[in-house]
């Protein structure tokens, strides 16, 4: 069984570290970012019927002035997300499975003015019609340069999952760097859009049944098992 290597930020390093593991895994985490909150400018509540997030680091990074909010539901974009929000006082009006665009089908009629709290880097979303959304930016991914362990752990058959198109652009433009042998690496992207990024080279590309944590381990699993 090859090693999987994690390379999202932290908290999420661990958690998924940890639920590899439990799966039987060999997982070693390695972060090639940080997350860093941003200013950010909260509009008047009462302008909103619903938040619309997909990430659980809006809750850990949007500061005081999100406790604003609190009284408006949230629809989260998967499981880590709804579980921040509620840890953060919020109620959850819809928990998604397949990002947020899929998310956005589950709107209540009642819900139709929409604030998203996002990344500085993310998904553009096509409305439904009727629906407005405003956007606000909390917090922004720093990348991180390639840890010498890490370099070493690629030197050796791997894989590495992707969370992001943003992680799979910045661990492309690493291994390029580091002169890293792709024909060594295998990749298991949590979307079609996350392995496009990537680009090409890699022994192999996985892509999740569905854009969630567990269809991503639930590939990976199945893809370590290949030397």
């Amino acid at each position: 069984m090859i090693p999987l290597i994690i390379i999202r930020p932290q908290p999420g390093t661990d958690d998924s570290v940890a639920a590899a593991q439990a799966l039987g895994m060999e997982a070693l985490g390695f972060p090639l970012f940080s997350i860093e909150a941003l200013p950010w400018d909260a509009p008047p509540p009462e302008n909103y019927d619903a938040l619309l997030v997909g990430s659980a680091n809006v809750f850990r990074h949007g500061g005081v002035d999100l406790a604003r909010f609190r009284g408006k539901p949230v629809y989260a974009v998967g499981d880590s997300t709804a579980a921040a929000a509620k840890a953060a006082g919020f109620a959850i009006a819809e928990q998604g499975s397949g990002g947020l665009q899929e998310v956005l089908k589950a709107i209540a009629p009642a819900h139709r003015r929409l604030l998203r709290l996002a990344a500085q880097a993310r998904v553009p979303l096509n409305l439904p019609e009727g629906m407005m959304m405003d956007e606000r930016i909390l917090y922004a991914s720093k990348p991180l340069p390639m840890q010498q362990e890490l370099r070493l752990k690629l030197g050796q058959s791997a894989l590495v999952l992707l969370h992001s198109a943003e992680a799979a652009r910045h661990f492309l433009s690493l291994a390029n760097a580091a002169r890293i042998d792709r024909s060594r690496i295998a990749l298991a992207a949590i979307a079609p859009r996350v392995a496009d990024a990537a680009g090409s080279g890699w022994a192999r590309v996985g892509v999740a049944k569905n854009p969630d944590d567990a269809a991503l381990l639930a590939l990976a699993q199945q893809m370590c098992q290949i030397a």
